[in-house]
């Protein structure tokens, strides 16, 4: 699910030194707490309300938002706890500023969802 070619190319590609403007996270950040809810939709019950995705499933409810103020994604989960995702902008995956995995791998894995069927 890494975001749209032509938002991740407008955004983020043509300039990967510089860094990136509110507007560009704001509009990919979106772009993915969208596609989550739609993905999820399936197989959990995912509501976006607001810049937050809550999705309640076996197991708990994870909350998904964007903090727009580090540019990162939050997630809290009942599995894994709180974590932080920055996006890489050579990959296009949101990565774990800790380290760990990247948050789609680890939603996919807490979920049990394959969430690479809905990369754009």
């Amino acid at each position: 699910m890494r975001p749209h070619p032509l938002l991740f190319a407008v955004f983020c590609g043509a300039r990967p030194n510089l860094p990136m403007t509110d507007l560009a996270f704001e509009t990919l950040a979106d772009s993915l707490l969208a596609t989550l809810e739609e993905a999820l939709g399936d197989h959990a019950d995912a509501e976006l309300q607001g810049g937050v995705l809550n999705i309640d499933a076996d197991g708990g409810t994870w909350v998904i938002n964007k903090h727009a103020p580090t540019q990162q994604i939050w997630l809290s989960s009942p599995k894994s706890g709180a974590r932080h995702y920055a996006l890489d902008r050579v990959s296009g995956q949101w990565k774990d500023t800790r380290g760990g995995p990247d948050l789609l791998a680890l939603l996919s894995a807490e979920l049990g969802v394959s969430l690479d069927e809905h990369q754009r």
